[in-house]
């Protein structure tokens, strides 16, 4: 059953420490916009953004009875800020509906009142008529009749009354606003409405409970601002150029599990190469979705927390590589990547006709041109696929993959990257990969050194820099990467969650990237000399929000 607008909030269940639970509404979808097939999902609005997905029943959860567990969960100040609004909505909601049924109960009295005064008025009128004809037959028969049928309608009801039997009608006006708020007459949402929101369950049908499963939690999400009408197929075949029209890229996002249902974990062997702050989280996930996973890293200490949690321990890069079937390097810059395929005990020596290789570093073109040289050469087949993110959204699952090369491993890795990551684009060549992270890391270390800048200005001008945080996040430049951040140099708190020595590197890359076609790239230059000012002040290990400190000594 489709309920066209039912308000009642709940928590979206996710798998903890995989994607975080959310509050939001059950809406109307626009009218343009599929039901995904499948099991039955309901179009939902998340509180605090203004994002929506398609949804399926098993994963919602009543709002109140799980209000308590979820906020104990989920101790971020975006988190906070949606649960003050599902409480701001539903304090609104109370108060229409007190008003409502105020009014309804004021119309309810008034109408019975009017009734009543009806009911009298017509009474002594009969009586009245009554008499009179009593006395003008007085001692007849018709006479006693006539009072005997005036007398059997004063202990019937009114024709009035009987009207309103016959057709129901509505008591009260509705507010304006709540027009839309109508819910179809169904068994379901009968059974729904009349239940409490502490007793709410979502039926999959008239007989069979919902099963108390915990699927994993995927969506892609539709941002949504003047026009709502927007869906994944449309969002889909934007992304896609294709390659026999344009004789170029190839663009297309990877199959999204908010429509494909859960993930299926790939029957092959994965292995994983490099445990930093990124391929941890990585791992992480592959294994939470079942993957079978062997890794190998230069400390072999961090491997121990994988293998408790049931991945297997590769000796060496080739090792690793002989053993699997496809297998995932993330390691820090051009040299390490070069060193891990081309050096003692490394990739190519593991690398036979059948094997699969995928760099996930983020490097230069001319470094992974050569990589996908040296393993095509011998047989196995390459794929890049640096990612966008950092290490909380490697850890969340959330990561943006960009991939480039074989067309075919790209879709063999296709449950892998929905583990690790919200979605994934194929960009055709080799090389384009590479090129593509480097301009997206090129705009946020350069974004990042301004913030810092404004924030310096804000404090030697003797501006609050809280409240130049405040005035940003309530203006067009608002988003999660501007508030963390600023948080980080507010709170003097530079715990790497992007090394700020790979910012860095990545700008210089990019540099060299534009000076090969001839493209100036002045903004990132200059933002790239304060980033080696605070390398020379020992902050490479530090976040790149320490950025900040090259201005302030």
């Amino acid at each position: 059953i489709w309920f066209q607008c039912l308000i009642l909030s709940f928590f979206s269940r996710g798998k903890l420490g995989r994607y975080p639970p959310w509050p939001g509404k059950i809406v109307n979808p626009p009218k343009d916009l599929k039901k995904p097939r499948g099991k039955k999902c309901f179009f939902v609005k998340f509180f605090g953004t203004e994002d929506h997905a398609w949804i399926k029943v098993e994963q919602l959860k009543p709002y109140h009875p799980h209000k308590e567990e979820m906020i104990k969960i989920n101790k971020g100040k975006r988190f906070q800020q949606a649960v003050d609004a599902v409480e701001e909505f539903l304090r609104k909601t109370k108060g229409k509906d007190q008003a409502s049924s105020h009014n309804s109960t004021e119309e309810k009295n008034r109408r019975n009142s009017s009734e009543e005064r009806g009911k009298q008025s017509a009474g002594e009128e009969k009586r009245k008529a009554s008499l009179s004809e009593g006395k003008v037959k007085k001692g007849t028969g018709e006479g006693k009749k006539r009072v005997s049928s005036v007398s059997s309608e004063r202990g019937s009801k009114s024709p009035l009354k009987r009207a309103q039997d016959q057709s129901p009608r509505k008591r009260g006006r509705p507010p304006k606003d709540e027009k839309d708020l109508t819910i179809p007459e169904s068994s379901t949402v009968k059974r729904v409405m009349t239940g409490t929101v502490a007793g709410f369950k979502w039926p999959p049908s008239v007989s069979e409970p919902v099963k108390d499963s915990d699927p994993h939690f995927h969506h892609f999400l539709l941002s949504q601002t003047e026009k709502p009408a927007v869906c994944y197929q449309a969002i889909t075949k934007k992304l896609k150029v294709c390659e026999e029209e344009t004789g170029s890229t190839s663009i297309q996002a990877a199959d999204s599990t908010a429509v494909n249902g859960s993930i299926t974990p790939t029957d092959k062997k994965i292995g994983f190469l490099g445990l930093g702050l990124m391929g941890s989280g990585i791992v992480s996930n592959l294994l939470k979705m079942g993957h079978t996973v062997t890794v190998w890293n230069r400390t072999a200490e961090k491997c121990d927390l994988f293998i408790q949690e049931g991945a297997r321990l590769g000796r060496t890069p080739a090792e690793v590589v002989s053993t699997c079937d496809i297998t995932f390097a993330c390691v820090s810059d051009p040299k390490a990547a070069k060193d891990l395929v081309l050096g003692p005990s490394g990739v190519l020596q593991g690398i036979r006709p059948g094997k699969c290789y995928v760099d996930m570093s983020t490097v230069d073109a001319d470094t992974v041109t050569e990589l996908a040289q040296v393993i095509v050469s011998r047989g196995g087949r390459f794929l890049e696929a640096p990612v966008s993110g950092n290490q909380q959204l490697s850890n969340d699952g959330m990561l943006v993959i960009l991939a480039a090369g074989d067309r075919g491993l790209y879709e063999d890795c296709s449950s892998c990257f929905q583990a690790m990551g919200k979605t994934s684009f194929f960009l055709g060549e080799v090389g384009n990969a590479a090129k593509m992270m480097l301009i997206v890391n090129m705009v946020q270390g350069s974004f990042m050194a301004t913030i810092a800048e404004g924030l310096t200005l804000a404090q030697v001008t003797g501006q609050s820099q809280q409240t130049l945080l405040d005035i940003l996040n309530q203006g067009q430049l608002a988003s999660i990467f501007l508030d963390q951040k600023c948080q980080n140099i507010l709170q003097g708190n530079f715990k790497p969650d992007f090394y700020l020595k790979y910012i860095q590197k990545d700008l210089r890359l990019a540099i060299a990237l534009g000076d090969s076609v001839n493209h100036p790239t002045p903004m990132a230059a200059a933002a790239n000399e304060v980033y080696k000012r605070a390398k020379a002040l020992d902050q490479s290990d530090n976040d790149m929000s320490a950025v900040y400190r090259a201005y302030i000594h």
